[in-house]
This record gives C-alpha cells, sequence and structure tokens, in this order.
C-alpha cells in the first residue's frame, strides 16, 4: 500500500492551471526528489499536499485515506509537515519559541528541542536569539527543525538551498543527511539538480505543470533530467514506474 498517494490533481491559481492532472504514489521511507523550472508547478503541489491550496479537482490520498475535507492543520496532525519556500519564521520569536510551534499539533514522537538541537549544532548558541537576526542558514535549519517537531511522516521541503551560498547550503546537506536516512518519507523540491540527484531515491521532474519525467535516481542521468527540465523531448516511454 502507498504511503502517500496523488491522483489526478489539478490546481488553480485564477484562471492559471499550476498544475496539471499530476499523479504519483509515495512509499514509506522513499526520498523524491522534485525538479523543475520556475513556474512549473512544484511549489503549488506541495502547498496542495499540505491543504495550503485547495484543488480544483482530483485526491490527495495518505495511507488511502482521502484529505480533500481535511484541514491543513489537522494534516500538520496526520503527519504531514511543509518547510516552506522562504522559511516564514516568527522573526521576533526565538529559536526555541519557533520550535515548539512546531509542538502544538499535539503529535507524539522523538523529536524534541534537544533532538533537533543536536540534528543542527549551529542553533546551539542561538536557542534563545530572535530569529529575524539569524544567518539565512540558521533560519532554514530552525525552519526545518519546526516541522521536525510535529514528529512528520512525511516531510516537504521546499527550495532548501534557494538564497544560501554554497557552503551555507553544504552545511544544511550535511545536518539533513540523519534525517534522509531515518525512514521518513521526504519531498524535496530543490533546483540545484546535482544535489537533489545525490540524495533522493526518486526523480520526478516538472513542466508546465504536468510529469515528464518519473524514475528511480539510480536509473536516471543528468542529461534526461535536464532533457525533461527543458522540454527538450518528450517521446513515449520517457515516464516510467519507479
Amino acid at each position: 500500500m502507498s504511503h502517500l498517494s496523488i491522483r489526478d490533481l489539478d490546481v488553480r491559481h485564477g484562471l492559471l492551471q499550476a498544475v496539471r492532472g499530476v499523479s504519483f504514489d509515495l512509499a514509506k521511507g522513499e526520498v523524491l526528489a522534485l525538479v523543475g523550472a520556475n513556474g512549473a508547478g512544484k511549489t503549488t503541489l506541495l502547498r496542495s499536499i499540505a491543504g495550503a491550496h485547495l484543488p480544483a479537482s482530483g485526491r490527495v490520498l495518505l495511507d488511502d485515506e482521502d484529505l480533500a475535507a481535511v484541514p491543513s492543520h489537522k494534516r500538520i496532525a496526520k503527519g504531514i509537515a511543509l518547510v516552506p519556500e522562504g522559511r516564514r519564521l516568527f522573526s521576533q520569536m526565538t529559536v526555541e519559541e519557533n520550535l515548539l510551534l512546531g509542538k502544538s499539533c499535539g503529535r507524539k514522537g522523538e523529536w524534541s528541542i534537544d533532538r533537533v538541537l543536536d540534528a543542527f549544532p549551529n542553533l546551539k548558541p542561538r536557542r534563545h536569539a530572535k530569529t529575524g537576526h539569524l544567518s539565512g542558514g540558521e533560519q532554514q535549519a530552525t525552519a526545518i527543525g519546526r516541522a521536525l517537531m510535529s514528529n512528520p511522516d512525511i516531510l516537504l521541503l521546499d527550495e532548501v538551498s534557494l538564497g544560501l551560498s554554497p557552503l551555507v547550503v553544504d552545511r544544511v546537506y550535511a545536518q539533513l543527511q540523519a534525517l534522509l536516512t531515518s525512514g521518513t518519507t521526504i519531498v524535496l523540491v530543490e533546483q540545484d539538480l546535482a544535489r537533489a540527484m545525490s540524495v533522493a531515491s526518486r526523480v520526478i521532474c516538472m513542466l508546465e505543470g504536468r510529469i515528464v519525467l518519473d524514475r528511480p535516481a539510480a536509473a536516471v542521468t543528468r542529461e534526461h533530467v535536464t532533457q525533461a527540465y527543458f522540454g527538450l523531448h518528450r517521446a513515449s516511454g520517457e515516464r516510467s514506474a519507479s
């Protein structure tokens, strides 16, 4: 049984159809890299899974439960957590206060403030600092930590490296390694194609709201993804089962 299933999902921004007939299944513990150019529909898809943007049609199923009528805060309680693009922290609250917000869903699990600080040791000396005073890397670590505090089964990471220097991105991904091998199901939106392919077990590429490539990471080359990314070919069989 699939852990997460997306069925014929259509999502709109007014008259603009941002996601078009998207379907895929995710097994528990799978790490999916979701790639594509700006405007391909990646962020809208993540927000729809999290309940922050309701689809025009289609279904999101969690362990065969249809989430159509489940609002975003209740999806967090069911184990779906989103780390949004731009981090969206409360800048006048401390790192610890932002992390504690993740606990508000009441979901039990192993993640605590101490465990988050162990996973992201750069936050330890900044525990009582306001997040508006943090570096970009520290803010990203706090945003990921806040999501982990909800003890998710599925973690949606949107543009982890956005706005960060290569050195800081290296540090963030180094800190994410334990999480990537923990058995948590992860959907990662990432513009850095090489980095995305290095951590994922599967790659989906979107173009103009549609899936144009879906393959195990071990069975796909950078050339395949680049061609799909730019729509250079749309031969039959480009999409295959994982």
